[in-house]
């Protein structure tokens, strides 16, 4: 079986469905490839973001939880950062992927789950010219002016065309959507130091007065610990915060792997667009990609129905490289050097590290969190917060 599109797109996360949203619009002939049996079959994140990117990317408010306070508890430290109005949110992700879904095949995009890339379909020239896929249907051929890899961590369809590599550091989590007793419906809470996790933190982050994503993640190589085992020792020895949340009962469990390797040095090829995490497009300090991935899916879905003119060469692409790369790569590096000192911390560091967090404002944190480093920000920052383990982390920000 073959078939000829505009745009082939390999994966249904919120990358791939927000391109062939756009370019589907924009009257492209799109189809979107998704390996599981269901959009969102799999949940790989925790789906913590925040609201004013929720809000801008027209993400619908029945899709998340809204949360306004800040909770870090390191082995001897405990500090709320208290907000007035809620800023952050936890994503209903499946119900958010779904809403994605539907937004993409309302506007034409034809969308084929179980269907798994097995090869890359190349001309002599080196060109990408489609993919070949396992499907319900059969193998099938698929031939396309563009091929959108929105495969997430695997990079599946660049790696299998020699354009990119193995990432060499990322993140993996393991995590919990459990029932609980005694959920604070509006305090999302990061857990820090040896006892929590050996390269990484913990986490709490609640959907609902009943519900919660509990979690370990790990980085490597820094750590060659399985996160599931230590979610499982987490949830047995049940330490602060854990030991006041009542009766907590596993619902589900979600495992994923995020890049935490900077971004890609190339996120287009002659016939390819790389969007979302196969490009690297994630904050490293709380491994959150989903805003970027809607943003920056829907960018690829634009400047790649442009190029169709041009057969989609490298040149035509490059609208989409500079343009992603010019708002968040610096950004990410930043994050990066954050994140390196972070891992390399001691629980008696650590303690010292989350005290810095007290003095801050709402909005000073959330501008931080969320790898947002502007240099006026942490100029700002390092100014009106003068202890030094303070100045020295803005500082090493500002030298990015």
């Amino acid at each position: 079986m073959e078939e000829k599109f505009d745009i082939a797109i390999v994966g249904g996360g919120p990358a791939g469905l927000s391109a062939a949203c756009t370019a589907a619009n924009a009257g492209a002939k799109v189809i979107l490839l998704e390996k599981d049996e269901a959009i969102a079959h799999s949940i790989r994140t925790s789906g913590v973001t925040w609201i004013d990117a929720m809000n801008k990317l027209g993400i619908p408010g029945k899709y998340y939880n809204l949360v306004q306070n800040y909770r870090f508890v390191s082995p001897s430290n405990d500090v709320t950062i208290s907000g007035s109005s809620p800023k952050s949110c936890v994503l209903d992700v499946r119900g958010t992927y779904q809403h994605l879904a539907f937004l993409a095949a309302e506007a034409g995009a034809k969308i084929m789950v179980r269907s798994n890339v097995i090869n890359v379909i190349k001309e002599g020239d080196g060109r990408i010219a489609g993919v070949k896929a396992s499907t319900p249907k059969g193998d099938m051929i698929v031939r396309s002016t563009l091929v959108i890899d929105a495969s997430g961590f695997s990079s599946s369809v660049a790696r299998k065309a020699g354009v990119a590599g193995e990432w060499k550091r990322y993140g993996i989590g393991a995590e919990y959507e459990c029932y609980c007793d005694g959920v604070d419906s509006t305090t999302w809470i990061l857990m820090v130091g040896q006892q929590y996790s050996d390269a990484g933190y913990a986490w709490a982050f609640p959907l609902s007065e009943n519900r919660v994503r509990i979690g370990v993640g790990i980085g490597r190589p820094e750590s060659s610990t399985d996160p599931l085992d230590g979610l499982h020792e987490l949830m047995e020895k049940r330490p602060r915060p854990l030991d006041s949340m009542g009766k907590i009962q596993p619902v589900e469990l979600h495992y994923g792997f995020i890049p935490n390797d900077g971004v890609r040095q190339n996120s287009v090829a002659d016939g390819l667009v790389m969007v979302g995490d196969s490009a690297g497009q994630s904050n490293p300090l709380v491994l959150e990609g989903i805003r970027y991935a809607i943003e920056f899916g829907r960018l690829a879905g634009q400047v790649g129905t442009k190029s169709l003119a041009r057969n989609s060469d490298m040149e035509s692409l490059m609208e989409y490289e500079r343009a992603w790369k010019s708002k968040v790569e610096s950004k990410i590096q930043s994050a990066l050097k954050v994140q390196m000192r972070w891992i390399k911390l001691s629980d008696e560091e650590w303690d010292r590290e989350i005290e810095i967090l007290r003095d801050m404002t709402v909005d000073e944190f959330l501008d931080f969190i969320k790898a947002d480093f502007t240099a006026g920000k942490m100029m700002k920052l390092a100014l009106h917060h003068p202890k030094m383990a303070a100045r020295q982390l803005f500082n090493m920000i500002l030298k990015s």
